[in-house]
């Protein structure tokens, strides 16, 4: 028997994150609407951008994001020092783990949320303490009591994934002022943008006013520069110098910094799918409705569906059917899961994703 080295204990628990399929056997192009990625891919000035970058791809890229980083400032309202850009938000929430989590720690996180909050939590030897959810969305007061001398972090995803739902600023606020002052709370922004509530926030004056709030955001969804994997967080100048001592020089590379920088000044582009989800997302919920399929109320750019399993009429087989009429949706949980997670996409595949689902649900 051969002996090899041993890996640290915590990753022998550590179910790796499983990515939204993107393929049908058979189907030459499906619509791919498990991944929460925009349909309409990105601006055109971003595109510009980023094939202008491609004669100096033999250049390393700007390690201080100056250029990203003024761009986001700018457009938001935020102090560029207080900003720092990442390969993704993923990577961000991985180095606030590095920098804030170690052995025998705890992570709190809610129900439901970005999978990786949990897998860098053990891979950094500390427990995740999960807080069950109520009716769908994140429960402050379950939060909180889940809190002990051994936490560091607080990391919630408002609007959460995958039940499209949100903390309104007010119970945010109500969750920080009963943080102790040593736990980092984690504001996991990346559907934001598609919001248009009037009682919502994403967190930026709470991070402004604290020392222990930090707010990610990603290119990824409404700006529609997954493949390029550039996110970025604002956080407190003490929060930032941690980072900035373990992040890599080069992390971001200098076509995502120039396609992003771009992207973040097109609020027009921004604006257009804003409304586009928004309308969806209504037409959408009628639709199911009159179909008796219960929609949990979203306001990001994909919604979860609930099957009662009556005649037949379960997750899975509603899944299989819409993989069969070429629609790739995206199962929650084990096979016997009542949900179904889709994304919102162009109005055409909207319709095919309605007719699907309307013959799925037909009597036999």
């Amino acid at each position: 028997c051969m002996t090899q080295p041993p890996v640290r204990p915590g990753l022998q628990t550590i179910a790796p994150y499983v990515q939204g399929k993107s393929a049908i056997e058979g189907c030459a192009e499906p619509i791919k609407l498990s991944s929460n990625e925009s349909s309409f891919g990105p601006s055109p000035q971003a595109i510009l951008a980023f094939q202008a970058a491609a004669t100096q791809l033999h250049r390393y890229p700007d390690g201080s994001q100056q250029a990203l980083r003024g761009a986001i400032a700018e457009v938001h309202g935020l102090p560029a020092a207080n900003i720092v850009c990442g390969n993704g938000s993923e990577e961000l929430i991985g180095l606030l783990m590095r920098a804030y989590v170690g052995e025998g720690d705890e992570v709190v996180l809610s129900q439901n949320g970005f999978v990786m909050c949990e897998i860098y939590t053990r891979g950094q030897g500390a427990t995740p303490v999960v807080a069950a959810e109520r009716e769908h969305r994140i429960d402050v007061d379950a939060l909180l009591a889940a809190v002990t001398p051994r936490t560091k972090m607080v990391c919630i995803a408002n609007p959460n994934n995958p039940t499209g739902t949100y903390l309104p600023l007010a119970e945010i606020e109500r969750l920080h002022r009963a943080l102790p002052a040593q736990v980092l709370l984690l504001l996991d922004g990346a559907y934001a943008e598609f919001v248009l509530a009037r009682d919502f926030d994403a967190g930026a004056a709470l991070v402004a006013a604290n020392t222990n709030v930090v707010m990610t955001r990603t290119f990824s969804k409404i700006y529609g520069l997954s493949g390029l994997r550039i996110g970025w967080a604002y956080a407190p100048a003490a929060v930032i110098d941690a980072v900035q001592r373990i992040r890599t020089p080069f992390n971001t590379n200098a076509a995502a910094l120039a396609a992003a920088a771009a992207a973040v000044r097109d609020q027009a582009f921004v604006e257009q799918r804003r409304r586009h989800n928004h309308a969806w997302l209504q037409t959408l919920a009628q639709a199911f409705a009159a179909m008796e399929i219960e929609m949990i109320p979203s306001v990001a750019n994909f919604y979860l569906l609930r099957f009662d399993g009556r005649d037949g009429k379960t997750a899975a087989a509603a899944a299989a059917h819409l993989r069969a009429s070429g629609i790739i949706p995206r199962p929650v949980g084990d096979a016997s899961s009542p949900y179904l997670r889709i994304t919102v996409g162009l109005a055409t595949e909207n319709e095919a994703v309605i007719k699907a689902l309307r013959e799925f649900m037909r009597p036999h």
